[in-house]
């Protein structure tokens, strides 16, 4: 990082500050492989990369939305078709599998929120150095009473929902309204999330600074800092701030 002291560090929600334990995606591989079906590491690897360009904002997902609109269960069948499609690569294959997989799915996926390990004292020890926290998020609508169910409200005064502006990572203009409500410029802020597509991209694109957040390793060469921990995080900072340690 080169130029403006860093003064906020922005944080993506899901996958990043809240995490599904088991994960839907090791679920979903799990059950197509008890079903019989050949399922590689590099298989595994390759659905959860699509997973993630999916959800952000894709042109596929736009698609859908539009299909579906007023049709939830058909969404999501549609959904579990173009999964089975990525991870085995056989259309006759995904179609025949995508009615057992989606009913498993609905029925038996029950998993755990929780916090990534170690995110609580680096939290703290970036609010001890003397930054602004927040959070932005491809939600909906607003999700204060999880950060609060995870003992995450108090760390962030700002939060924000891109439901709330309609404004949808990788867009641009979500960080650059973010940037505005936090009174900072792009070049102040740095953004942490697990998605290369909408996180990474998104927030590069309006001049902010980025950590990818890839436990997984599923993303090589992202052309920024990547952290498989939060233990990490602090000190990626401390070594990239342009100021150091000075807010």
């Amino acid at each position: 990082m080169t130029g403006d002291c860093l003064r906020a560090i922005v944080f993506d929600l899901d996958g990043t500050l809240r995490l599904n334990l088991p994960s839907g995606g090791e679920v979903f591989s799990d059950y197509v492989a008890a079903l019989g079906v050949p399922v590689s590491g590099e298989d595994r690897e390759r659905a959860a990369r699509w997973e993630h360009y999916y959800w952000a904002s894709s042109r596929p997902l736009r698609e859908d939305l539009e299909r579906f609109a007023d049709d939830d269960e058909a969404f999501w069948n549609n959904y579990t078709y173009r999964r089975l499609l990525v991870l085995c690569g056989s259309p006759t294959l995904a179609r025949a599998l995508a009615p057992a997989v989606g009913q498993y799915m609905r029925t038996s996926y029950q998993p755990k929120s929780v916090v990534p390990p170690g995110l609580y004292p680096a939290l703290t020890r970036l609010r001890e150095m003397g930054f602004s926290l927040g959070v932005v998020s491809n939600r909906k609508h607003p999700y204060c009473n999880e950060l609060e169910a995870l003992g995450l409200i108090e760390f962030f005064p700002y939060v924000l929902a891109a439901g709330e502006v309609d404004l949808w990572k990788p867009d641009p203009a979500l960080f650059q309204h973010a940037a505005r409500q936090l009174g900072v410029r792009p070049q102040q802020v740095l953004y942490v999330g697990d998605n290369y597509f909408a996180d990474v991209l998104g927030a590069r694109r309006a001049g902010w600074h980025t950590v990818l957040f890839d436990p997984q390793r599923l993303f090589h060469e992202p052309g920024c800092p990547v952290i498989t921990s939060f233990d990490e995080l602090p000190e990626q900072i401390e070594r990239t701030n342009p100021c150091g340690n000075n807010v």
